[in-house]
């Protein structure tokens, strides 16, 4: 039996006997020839039924093959640069086809369906092109996520899901009761804790499920999302923004190197991407406020200008992003935001208590925030002082408290949204396709 290859191995396999194991994705009859473009899980290949090569009951069968179908095919490869697929160019001489089952009729018939409908049948969506790569994408920028923080020192802690306290706010938890202990809450962030962790470890990250409570509906809001959360002793917001820029560029360069075909296929124009290299623009929030000023000042259209008004103190909205974002190729450092947006652990600027040691990094192309960080407050006394002024309850971060008073250092981290991270690098429109199971406001199933 030939061997049994997967479709990006393709290439290797030029001019021999192969079989593949995988799905029907579409088929095409033209005369005594059919096309099927076949699915394996790691790529997309164009097989060709010649009706003179087969039997006649073989060839009558592939005539008739459903949508989803799966099976098993026997064929020589063949180089040709019209051949579509991922990663395309290749076809395969189909000599030998059993049908390991014949699907029914497939819900997602190769049309137009709404988004609802198509997130209704996630499960089956999740095997169309543009998904599938998504996907892709998805597991090599986390693989890489590892990859960097394993070979920079960062120890993988696992922090708690069900925590005892917020770590950035009350409005937006999900509680529940936690037997006689009183209400329990899934984690907005494992940063917290990853503070005690460094006093044992140095440098770590944690890497899981975050929970938030928004009741937003917009493109960049998911109910629950994954987030990575390093966190560095001696390390102050400057040398933050050094880990940050290495830390990003290093994902952008591996999803190139490894799902170059699947973002091709997606229409990302990855001369774009292979700038995302250091060092990454600085501008402070004040710089900030005065460049989206300055753009709706020229802005013609009403509504536009009222969506871009900015006055100082407050945080940026999507249309502020992207407005900041447009002017930039490479991801934009914006640092020094207001204390008053931001969480109650974050240190003051010095001489300016207004201003917070605080930093986001924007995407380009108006894809906005994948990451939020800051320098951590070091004093007990300013920490204790924060937590009064936010109406947090003292008792329920004791714990954190004495991390300042045991061998307290300058400190810093912070997390990077996988899903608006992987949004940017495919150049998709909304998160919900950059996860395999989206859970959004409106939405917990499948």
């Amino acid at each position: 039996m030939p061997p049994v290859i997967r479709i990006s191995q393709i290439s290797d396999y030029v001019d021999q006997e192969i079989t593949l194991q995988g799905w029907v994705y579409n088929r095409t009859h033209k005369g005594k020839l059919v096309f099927l473009l076949v699915r394996d899980g790691y790529g997309f290949a164009q097989c060709v039924a010649f009706k003179n090569d087969l039997t006649p009951d073989l060839f009558e069968t592939i005539v008739h093959l459903p949508q989803e179908s799966s099976v098993i095919i026997t064929g020589k490869v063949r180089s040709d640069p019209r051949a579509p697929g991922v990663p395309g160019g290749y076809e395969v001489g189909i000599t030998g086809l059993d049908v390991v089952q014949a699907a029914g009729e497939y819900p997602i018939a190769l049309k137009e369906h709404g988004v609802d409908y198509m997130l209704d049948n996630r499960h089956l969506w999740i095997r169309m092109p543009s998904q599938w790569a998504v996907l892709r994408v998805r597991a090599v920028v986390i693989a890489a996520i590892h990859e960097w923080l394993t070979d920079n020192g960062f120890i993988h802690m696992d922090t708690p899901i069900l925590t005892p306290a917020a770590c950035e706010g009350t409005t937006t938890l999900f509680g529940t009761k936690y037997f006689d202990e009183g209400m329990a809450y899934l984690a907005q962030s494992g940063q917290l804790y990853n503070e005690a962790n460094i006093f044992a470890f140095s440098k770590v990250y944690c890497f899981g499920p975050t929970f938030r409570a928004e009741k937003s509906k917009t493109r960049r809001h998911l109910t629950e999302f994954w987030m990575v959360e390093p966190e560095v002793a001696f390390c102050d917001l400057d040398g933050l923004m050094e880990i940050e820029e290495q830390f990003v560029s290093h994902i952008v360069q591996r999803a190139i190197e490894k799902c170059g075909p699947e973002l091709r296929s997606l229409g990302r124009d990855l001369s774009v991407l292979e700038k995302i290299k250091p060092p990454f623009p600085r501008i402070s929030y004040d710089e900030a406020v005065e460049r989206i000023n300055a753009v709706q000042a020229q802005t013609e259209d009403p509504e536009q200008r009222k969506l871009l008004e900015m006055p100082w103190g407050i945080d940026f909205g999507a249309p502020h992003e992207t407005c900041l974002t447009q002017q930039f190729e490479k991801p934009l450092f914006v640092y020094g935001y207001p204390t008053a947006v931001k969480a109650f652990y974050m240190e003051p600027w010095p001489g300016r208590p207004e201003v917070s040691k605080s930093v986001d990094l924007l995407a380009p192309e108006g894809y906005g925030e994948i990451i939020g960080g800051s320098e951590r407050i070091s004093d007990p006394e300013l920490l204790l002082q924060r937590i009064h002024d936010h109406s947090l309850p003292e008792e329920a971060y004791k714990w954190y408290i004495d991390l300042r008073r045991y061998g307290s250092v300058p400190h810093s981290g912070f997390g990077l949204g996988v899903e608006r991270t992987v949004t940017w690098i495919c150049g998709i429109d909304h998160l919900r396709e950059a996860i395999a199971y989206p859970r959004m406001i409106n939405r917990m199933y499948p």
